[in-house]
């Protein structure tokens, strides 16, 4: 049979002073009703802190309180998650108000179930659970549990999203530039010229074939073929030529290009690291600011008490000269009553 969830919550509900009583208790009665399963099970509870006690304690005696910590943390990561500046601010005010709201309901709470810690405010283990939990899902669940052991502090800033930098080097760009040049770079021919002088030579060689037949015929031959020889070498140095000087253009355009892009680079990467740093300080400079205004409202809270204490203690002086002056009364009374009779 498992543990009875109202013996757990009995439990962990006792001041810490008398936990280990408690349990003992609760063993004996188990293992009374023949369930030695339940005994061991609640043997193995641990008796927690004093701080730990105390959020426990809010969460068995106040769950609709426990209940709105945890739909704030829900609110609160979800306006994290999307970066909503105004409803963040919102929302960071409602968690000052909650928390401390919460912590004066955990000192009425504790002077109730311990009147010894009336006067105490509640450790600052206390409100740093409070303020894990609505950073923290799993924290924000044990909170809502109330089988704490211990407090629990989170180290993070909750879920905002920091902006993830690359940095971009020459060897991210050049290949791309020089795959350009490279495409961009026209291709010889070196076929078609092989083969205009191929053919030109076949001509020359029939023109050679001609002046075998005939030394009038066969020089007029041999000039022409020289002559388009030259014209078609002209033809190709030119065309190399405005290859060479369309290449060179287009890479000196995109030598251009690349020093833009780099600039570009340089000046988002600064403009992304100033945004970093300016984001890292308004979450110092909030941190600070919630740590005082948690110092202020454990003073508050610590002065409500403490005029509480001095408040009852100047009624029951009161009470205490009320009593006096009726004695006085009765002595003074007494006496006249003798003083007459004499």
């Amino acid at each position: 049979m498992a543990v009875s969830r109202d013996v757990v919550r009995r439990l962990y509900a006792t001041p810490p002073a008398g936990f280990v009583a408690a349990r003992d208790e609760a063993v004996a009665a188990a293992r009374s009703a023949g369930d030695a399963a339940a005994a061991r099970e609640i043997a193995k509870l641990r008796k927690p802190t004093v701080a730990a006690w105390l959020v426990n304690l809010l969460a068995i005696r106040r769950p609709e309180l426990v209940a709105d910590l945890v739909a704030l943390s829900d609110e609160l990561r979800a306006a994290q998650r999307q970066l909503r500046g105004p409803r963040l601010r919102e929302l960071s005010a409602q968690r000052r108000a909650l928390v401390g709201a919460l912590v004066a309901a955990i000192a009425e709470l504790a002077a109730e179930a311990d009147p010894s810690t009336a006067a105490k405010p509640p450790p600052a283990e206390v409100e740093a659970t409070l303020q894990a939990a609505l950073s923290d899902t799993t924290i924000a669940e044990q909170v809502r549990l109330g089988r704490l052991t211990k407090t629990v502090t989170y180290a993070g800033f909750g879920e905002v999203p920091r902006p993830r930098l690359r940095l971009v080097t020459d060897a991210d760009t050049e290949p791309a530039a020089e795959q350009t040049g490279q495409s961009a770079e026209p291709e010889r021919s070196d076929g078609r010229d092989g083969s205009e002088t191929g053919r030109g030579a076949g001509r020359g060689g029939r023109a050679g074939s001609g002046a075998d037949r005939g030394p009038g015929t066969g020089g007029r031959g041999g000039s022409g073929a020289d002559r388009g020889r030259r014209e078609r070498a002209q033809r190709t140095a030119q065309a190399d030529r405005a290859a060479a000087a369309e290449q060179e253009k287009r890479r000196s355009a995109l030598r251009r290009e690349l020093d833009r892009a780099r600039t570009e680079q340089e000046r988002a990467e600064r403009d992304a690291a100033e945004a970093v740093a300016a984001e890292e300080q308004a979450v110092d400079a909030l941190t600070r600011i919630e740590q005082e205004l948690a110092d202020l409202e454990r003073r508050r809270v610590g002065a409500e008490h403490e005029v509480s204490r001095h408040k009852l203690a100047r009624k029951g002086a009161e009470r205490t000269v009320i009593a006096a002056r009726r004695r006085v009364g009765e002595v003074e009374g007494a006496l006249e009553e003798l003083t007459d009779r004499g």
